[in-house]
């Protein structure tokens, strides 16, 4: 699960760093409407071959409308006795501290982009601005690659807390930033936390949430990521304009400190009751290892 999440989110910052780079591309060499028209393509051949791809059986609901068969069998205990137990199916409530640091992980993403988008123009050079927006992706794609070499005795709340740490504090140049090399360095730098964050919080959630709700929670996680970005883009825009560039990154900064404390405070827990780690060590080796715990 956890190399899955690595190649799944490094394919994301894949797309960070090729989007910018394919936009500015279509607007010098065309029109900006073409990237825009290109996007739509996108979404619209990409998204109906995922929706109808056949891996899709594999997750239609059982007959009782929960999760499928496959992933309700009875788990079985360490003694060889079945569990008789019916899983539990609500969403718990740790589950909000996890979209809560998704979000402001996105509120990173926007306000970045609208200090970088600012600080490039101040310098006379606009054109810049998705480069240097790359160049952070690209570092995040490979830390995010990264994450499956980590040993599993580093359990994922220990990980959440390093990567929001790291957040937090590799931000701080951003506010004091002026030149564009200086910029390309930092936020290079930055990307370090970005994908090892992404995907520790995603694999909380996979082990947070019952089985059942899975599909649920992580198109919220989702959403909250996405949200988040979008809010902070809105906002930190109009504070770059209004008062500069280190207005944008110190609200980076700020949306980083925050989702560090909540890393620093919150107590994910498995849908059994246990700990995060304890959830993942006591899965049995020769066991089903589709979310249900021996």
């Amino acid at each position: 699960m956890g190399a899955a999440l690595s190649f799944e989110s490094t394919l994301d910052e894949i797309s960070f760093v090729l989007g910018p780079a394919l936009v500015g591309l279509a607007a010098v060499t065309a029109h900006p409407a073409y990237a825009l028209g290109g996007a739509a393509v996108l979404v619209a051949t990409c998204g109906t071959a995922f929706a109808l791809h056949r891996t899709a059986a594999a997750t239609r609901p059982g007959p009782d409308g929960g999760a499928p068969a496959e992933r309700r069998a009875p788990a079985k205990r360490r003694s060889g006795s079945a569990s008789t137990a019916p899983a539990p199916t609500r969403t718990p409530r740790a589950v909000h501290s996890l979209r809560a640091a998704l979000a402001l992980q996105g509120a990173m993403f926007g306000a970045c982009q609208a200090g970088i988008t600012a600080l490039t123009e101040r310098l006379g050079q606009p054109d810049q601005a998705g480069l240097v927006y790359a160049a952070m992706g690209v570092m995040s794609a490979v830390a995010g690659l990264s994450m499956a070499a980590v040993p599993a005795r580093v359990g994922l709340t220990t990980r959440w807390r390093a990567a929001t740490a790291a957040a937090c504090a590799l931000s701080l140049p951003l506010l004091w930033t002026d030149a564009l090399p200086a910029l390309y360095a930092t936020v290079t730098v930055l990307g370090v936390a970005y994908a090892p964050h992404l995907i520790t919080v995603f694999g909380l959630t996979e082990r947070v949430v019952p089985p059942a709700r899975l599909a649920e929670a992580m198109a919220l996680a989702t959403s909250a990521l996405v949200g988040g970005q979008a809010l902070a883009v809105a906002v930190t825009g109009r504070l770059a304009e209004s008062h500069g560039p280190a207005a944008a990154f110190g609200t980076a900064s700020l949306a980083a400190a925050l989702a560090c404390l909540i890393a620093l405070t919150a107590r994910p827990e498995s849908y059994t009751g246990r700990t995060v780690e304890e959830h993942h060590h006591a899965r049995v080796p020769d066991g089903p290892r589709t979310g249900t715990a021996p």
